[in-house]
């Protein structure tokens, strides 16, 4: 086990072994039996269940968070970096939404207008699609990144609204709003514990 000092249960983490050459281990605490699984920051594969190699078959807890054996969360003798999120009211959001394919997507409620919203397919393969209110900044945002690739940032189509509480997806067909496939989302506010 390995403490992480939030004094809450983290709901994101992110785990790089920094000496070998392995993905980025994710865990989101929005996906069913997460601690017997994993994703992959850097490949865009679906959740991949039944294995406990990566984080132990343990949920974290308040105080650490576990890992197994695998060379991704614990190969003896490397060194790692962990990054751990709790949500905080006002500042971070962490959850799940169902795309439904329309141009009138889901909304999804975070408190706060976001600076950075981060969605990823955990149903089926998709990339990381990355969007930030500083390069779009008004609605619609058709631009993002995505973190699995090293390529310029796309604008191709509608993508999301940021709004004061949350952002709305807009997409039709397109990432991030599939019809029928869950997505795990990460969020960051504009201006923390600010009143929106």
């Amino acid at each position: 086990t390995i403490g992480h000092g939030l004094g809450a249960a983290p709901e994101f983490i992110i785990v790089k072994n920094r000496d070998t050459a392995r993905p980025w281990s994710v865990f989101h605490q929005s996906i069913t039996n997460m601690s017997s699984g994993y994703l992959n920051l850097n490949l865009t594969n679906a959740f991949t269940g039944s294995y406990t190699g990566v984080w132990n078959g343990t949920d974290p807890t308040s105080s650490v968070f576990s890992v197994g054996t695998d060379n991704e969360s614990n190969n003896s003798g490397d060194d790692f970096i962990a990054y751990c999120w709790t949500p905080v009211a006002g500042y971070s959001s962490f959850g799940s939404y169902v795309g439904n394919g329309s141009s009138s997507g889901p909304f999804v409620f975070t408190g706060f207008r976001p600076a950075l919203v981060i969605c990823k397919a955990s149903s089926t393969t998709s990339s990381w699609n990355m969007f930030d209110s500083t390069r779009a900044s008004y609605n619609v945002v058709k631009a993002g990144l995505l973190a699995d690739t090293a390529g310029a940032e796309f604008s191709s189509s509608d993508r999301i609204d940021i709004l004061s509480n949350g952002f709305k997806v807009r997409s039709g067909s397109a990432e991030p709003n599939a019809s029928g496939v869950t997505y795990v989302y990460m969020a960051w506010a504009e201006h923390p514990f600010a009143t929106a």
